[in-house]
């Protein structure tokens, strides 16, 4: 199993940044990618970002594109999430999850909160 924890959230105004830490523990050798997930109040989930773990691919929702940065350390077991030019309409619980080589994202964190007021 993978245990992950996030960090980094909090309150910022419209314009602003946040940078997202996720740690991860456990059986890491399985890990095939890392993503990031928002819900924000009354949406369902939505992906935001990933990185393949072994490698330096990236992809990102539209909504986030030139906004967002996902990155990596393998070393620490961390990825990361910087985000720039904070809109209220990012406000969510900001989660990450591990991606398996079937493509299924298998192990989640328990979420962190982003709160961009206006």
């Amino acid at each position: 199993q993978v245990q992950l924890v996030e960090s980094g959230g909090g309150l910022v105004q419209a314009g602003g940044s946040l940078r997202l830490s996720c740690a991860a523990s456990g059986r890491t050798s399985d890990v095939y990618k890392m993503g990031w997930f928002r819900q924000g109040p009354g949406k369902d989930r939505e992906f935001v970002a990933s990185v393949i773990w072994i490698g330096e691919s990236t992809y990102y929702a539209d909504s986030v594109k030139g906004r967002f940065t996902i990155s990596k350390d393998n070393a620490k077991n961390t990825v990361y999430l910087q985000m720039n030019s904070l809109k209220p309409e990012d406000t969510a619980v900001y989660s990450c999850a591990t991606g398996n080589l079937r493509h299924i994202w298998d192990y989640w964190g328990q979420g962190t909160q982003v709160t961009v007021s206006s």
